[in-house]
This record gives C-alpha cells, structure tokens and sequence, in this order.
C-alpha cells in the first residue's frame, strides 16, 4: 500500500459526480494515484449524498463497510452533502471515520488529507465552513466529470428556491454561479481533449447568473459558449425551473444548432393546490403556454420531467390532475419519487399522512402511463434517422445515445453492427421499445437533426 494512493467512491447525482472527479483532480496533481481497490490505497474518500432517505442510507452503508476494513496505515474520509448537513452525526454513527468535509469547500481536500494524516486524533477532523465559494478557487480543477465522449459541466451550485419538499438550500447553501470566462475555458479544454458532448448543469440551471447581476444568464451564457467553441457538436441542458424558461431562451435553444433540442425541467406536480402546498410554481396555464411555444419553435424538442406522488395532502383529485396531465403533456422521459420527508424542511408541519400503499399505488400507475407514452413516442421514431453518439460496442451491437438521451438517466439507441466509440454517427431507427431504440447505420445524411 502506497503512501499517496486514493480510492474515492462518488454518490448520488451528476453534480455530486462533478465535485467528486474535480477533488481528483487535486489529489492527482499533489502526487497521488488514484487506486480501483480500496485495500491497496491509503486514503479512503466518500462523497456521500444526502438528498433522500435512501441516499442516505446507502452512504452510511458505504462508510460503514470502508471503515469496518479499514487497516493500519489508512484514513477514511466522509465528504459531498450527507456530511455537510449532519457531520457530527455521521461521524458518530459510523466509527473510524478520521475526516469530515462538507460540499462548501471540496477544493480542501488536499489540505485535508495533509492534517489528517498527521496522526491520531481522539475525534475527526471537521472542515465545513459556511461559506460556498464556487467561483474562488478556479485555477485549482476544473468543474467538470467526464465520461467518454460527454462531459458534464457544472455552471452554479447551490439553490435559492424554497421548494417545502428538498433541503439542498440546507446542504448546498444559496445559489452561486461560476464566472462565464472558466466555462468557456473548460469547455475548450474538453473539446480539445474529443469531448463531443457538454451537459450544463446546476441545481437550477434557469437561475445561472443571478447572482452576478445577468439578466437571461443561461441565455447569455449558451449564447458566449455556442460563440467561443463553435465545434463542440452537443450542448444539452439540464434541470430548468418552472417560469424562467424565457422567451429568449428559447430562441438560443433554436436558434444555436449546437444546442440539443432537449431540456429536462422537473415539474414536481400538476395540480396547482398540490404545488401551492411544495412551495413551486403553481400557475399550469404557464406550463401548458411555455410547453406550446417550445414546441412550436423547436419541432423536435424532447422533455423529460420529474413529478413527486404521495405528497402530503395530495387527495385523489389532486394525484388525478397529475395523472391527466401526464397523459395529455406526452412527456419524452418522467422520473417519478414517492415523497420522502426531510428533516428541516419547511414542509414539516404537513407530516407525512399519506399511507406508503397509496404512495405506491399512485406512482405504480404513473409510470406504467409513461412507460405506454414513451413506447408511442419512440414508434414515432421508427423509419427516421437520427444522429447518435456511439459510447461502446458488445456483442455485435453498438451502443449510443441520440439528442433524446442524457447520460445515465434516458434511454439508448441499439446499433446493428460495430461503430466508432466517440464518434457521431447516422442511424436509421428499425425498432421501439419503452426506452430504448434500434437500428443500422444510415447510409444517407438525411437526419432528423442536423448537427
């Protein structure tokens, strides 16, 4: 076991992914290696994820069995959202943990690690500042995770929404927004590395550059990012906020060929009584409006949403409102989360009074809905071509991904026959399924998206 060697285990989401592969980035410019195998590293990192009960769990669980194996010689350290919102709590809980860092300043890790390998300490170190400082540490790592051909860039963390249901503001603190000039810098850094596609994110996307006086940030950004690296292929958008999808950010969604046609916008209900009670826009008449103007200027957009059932009070009319309006919307993609009480939240005086069957019924019939609305959507693919960027090959079959599809969450398109990983390739779709497609490489450049 080598003295500067590192195992790090990143959970939860693609954002916490980004601040995962960006504390890598550190460690592997202070020297050290990162190792596969926990056994034969000598620092042992968690970037925990504290969103849900589950997420939770599953990092206690992670922590546990790291500190259980863990030997003479190696530290543990619990970093990311878990351990920010309850540091003392997890060091007690899970004994042998030598470290704790927050999600506030992740740029430490280093230093970190330094301090606690100075020796025994009869507590964990704790390292979580209050304050969030994305923009202040630049020069250090870059703010972005890559995989293959894709690269998520995260372009603000933090949130200032007051959503009753989620307690990010309580982990990750108020929005703050990365200057303009290091996107720009990371994104051609990526692209002259074969990255061919970019995924924005933030824990609101629609909010980029509030906070340093920008009026249409989002737009303004994709508008300077489209302008300074005009050969990155894909640009795709994640997590837009209901109402400030603006009209001018439509017109740069379809206006700027780089930029996918595809926004993922979570909803979280549809009934405005629902919505009133989570604290989220309620207005659905703005929904339906700002749906019908994207989809008239951009033919082939594709939306992906997430709705919460079994929120407190949802009565059957209000979980029959959603329903409808599923069915009427005709989603490209919906993720659905039976409610999850969290500690601090503002909707703790709603409790959590409906019964987990009920939970269960109403998302069970929910997602079958979309699972027959996307098998419709995706037949209506069936005999065009779309363009597809190839990210593996087994079997005899290729895999990729259309402007459909965002990493790890949508679907995939099966491709006959072998193509190049990383290259952008026409295929002619011959088959349907709830979510993923196939086909064979087109020998025509007729696309349905130009890119």
């Amino acid at each position: 076991m080598s003295k500067n060697t590192f195992h790090l285990v990143s959970l939860g989401c693609a954002k916490n992914t980004v601040d995962s592969d960006s504390m890598a980035q550190l460690l592997l410019r202070d020297g050290y290696r990162a190792m596969d195998d926990p056994d034969k590293a000598s620092v042992l990192i968690v970037n925990t994820c504290g969103f849900i009960g589950p997420a939770k769990e599953e990092s206690y669980r992670v922590l546990g069995e790291l500190a259980k194996s863990k030997r003479d010689g190696q530290v543990l350290i619990a970093a990311g959202c878990l351990t920010q919102r309850y540091g003392v709590e997890v060091a007690q809980k899970v004994q042998g943990i030598d470290g704790i860092l927050g999600t506030r300043r992740w740029m430490d890790i280093v230093q970190v690690v330094k301090e606690v390998r100075k020796g025994p300490r009869p507590e964990p170190l704790y390292h979580l500042p209050e304050a969030a400082t994305v923009g202040a540490d630049e020069q250090d790592a870059l703010r972005v995770s890559v995989a293959g051909a894709s690269a998520y860039i995260k372009v603000a963390d933090g949130c200032r929404r007051p959503c009753a249901f989620c307690a990010i503001p309580l982990i990750k603190g108020t929005a703050v927004s990365r200057p303009v000039e290091a996107i720009i810098h990371e994104a051609r850094t990526l692209r002259d590395n074969g990255v061919r596609e970019l995924v924005l994110i933030a824990q609101d996307t629609t909010d980029y550059g509030h906070d340093l006086g920008m009026k249409d940030g989002l737009a303004v950004l994709l508008e300077q990012l489209t302008d300074s690296v005009p050969d990155m292929d894909w640009i795709r958008v994640m997590y837009a906020y209901p109402g400030y999808v603006t009209d001018r950010l439509i017109e740069v969604m379809a206006t700027r060929k780089q930029i996918l046609p595809y926004l993922d916008m979570p909803l979280q209900h549809a009934h405005p009584k629902t919505l009133y009670r989570m604290k989220r826009p309620s207005n659905i008449e703005w929904v339906h409006k700002t749906l019908g103007k994207m989809r008239a200027a951009i033919p082939e957009l594709s939306i992906r949403t997430t709705f919460i059932v079994g929120y407190p009070g949802e009565t059957d009319e209000e979980y029959q409102a959603l329903y409808d309006f599923v069915n009427e919307i005709r989603f490209d993609r919906v993720g659905a989360f039976q409610f999850s009480f969290e500690p601090g939240t503002t909707s703790a005086p709603l409790g959590d009074p409906v019964p987990a069957s009920v939970k269960q019924e109403r998302y069970e019939r929910l997602m079958e809905l979309q699972q027959n609305i996307s098998l419709q959507v995706n037949q209506s693919y069936v005999g065009k071509t779309l363009d597809v960027l190839v990210e593996g090959f087994d079997n005899g079959i290729s895999i990729g991904r259309s402007y459909r599809d965002a990493p790890e969450i949508d679907g995939m398109v099966l491709i006959e026959g072998k193509a190049t990983v990383g290259e952008i390739v026409p295929v002619r779709i011959g088959g349907a399924m709830a979510y993923d497609l196939t086909g064979v490489l087109a020998q025509t450049q007729q696309h349905v998206i130009k890119l």
